[in-house]
């Protein structure tokens, strides 16, 4: 995994669009509920939580797709890669799909969520699942646990 000061850059299929992320995620995770499924065209999404402040487009101008709400998910316009999401009132977070890193290897998810509606197949190597989303109270937890994990 990079460490707290690496930067790490990605970008869509076609190229068009190209990102960075400066550090170390917050969290990593995999989404198995059936919006991400379809969104994917896989069993899980995969992502990478990054500050807000940690994270930059570098080329081209990413469009919303999706559902449009109030959470914006956001693909390039040309190859409709689905690159990062700013999640619903938390501007200060971009979950990034890390699968869209240029290298995506040290990405494995820490936590899974919504394995409620998991395929039944659909495995991850995640260290904690949950059948929705975690309880709010418990991300600190989580979060300081991925950190020393991840060293």
């Amino acid at each position: 995994m990079a460490d707290k000061d690496s930067v790490r850059e990605g970008g869509c299929r076609c190229g068009q669009v190209r990102f960075r992320a400066h550090g170390r995620p917050i969290i990593t995770m995999a989404c198995h509920c059936t919006g991400c499924q379809r969104m994917t065209a896989s069993a899980f999404s995969l992502s990478a939580l990054y500050s807000s402040d940690s994270f930059e487009v570098i080329q081209g101008e990413p469009v919303i797709g999706g559902l449009h709400g109030a959470t914006r998910h956001f693909f390039c316009p040309h190859c409709m890669s689905w690159l990062f999401t700013r999640p619903e009132g938390l501007d200060e977070f971009v979950n990034v799909r890390a699968t869209m890193f240029d290298d995506a290897k040290g990405y494995a998810p820490f936590i899974e969520t919504y394995t409620s509606e998991a395929l039944p197949w659909a495995r991850t190597p995640a260290a904690h699942s949950f059948e929705k989303l975690p309880p709010m109270e418990r991300y600190a937890q989580l979060v300081e646990e991925y950190a020393r994990s991840t060293g």
